[in-house]
């Protein structure tokens, strides 16, 4: 049952956190979150209030529907430590500090003018791209948390 228990709760915060990281997320806390000093913090702490309320609101009737059995302290234990992981991550300069020190600061600069391969236009200019390697090891990070999160609450 345990099993079961944890791939459904996996999958309802793992929906759940694209949701909030991409619906939910303001643009505000979006472009202020990384910011150094209260200014970012803040920004980054309402970020997390809303994402931790998203993956909560799609969780909740997802246990209920299923006839899932969770506690209180196991919703609490894994919803914080997503969320402190989340926000650890999202200040931006932690995760860069990351990367840089297991040896992934080239693959975190990847679609970005500061890579050496950045893309370009044709007349040289900076291209857009759809994503950015900061962007996918932000992500790979918070699904390694969500991870967790989903064996605390599954088996606490």
């Amino acid at each position: 049952m345990t099993v079961s228990v944890f791939a459904a709760v996996f999958v309802a915060l793992f929906v759940a956190h694209s949701v909030g990281d991409h619906w939910v997320q303001t643009s505000c806390q979006s472009a202020h979150k990384g910011l150094p000093g209260w200014t970012g913090r803040l920004a980054g702490a309402r970020h997390v209030a809303t994402l931790t309320a998203t993956k909560l609101a799609l969780l909740v009737p997802v246990a209920f529907l299923l006839g899932l059995h969770l506690s209180v302290l196991g919703l609490v234990a894994g919803l914080g430590v997503d969320a402190v992981t989340h926000w650890w991550a999202d200040r931006r300069t932690t995760l860069a500090w990351l990367a840089r020190v297991t040896g992934k600061a080239e693959f975190y600069s990847l679609g970005t003018a500061a890579h050496p391969a950045h893309p370009v236009t044709a007349d040289g200019k900076p291209a857009a791209t759809l994503g950015t390697g900061a962007y996918a090891l932000d992500q790979s990070f918070h699904h390694l948390w969500l991870l967790i999160a989903s064996v605390l609450i599954a088996t606490v």
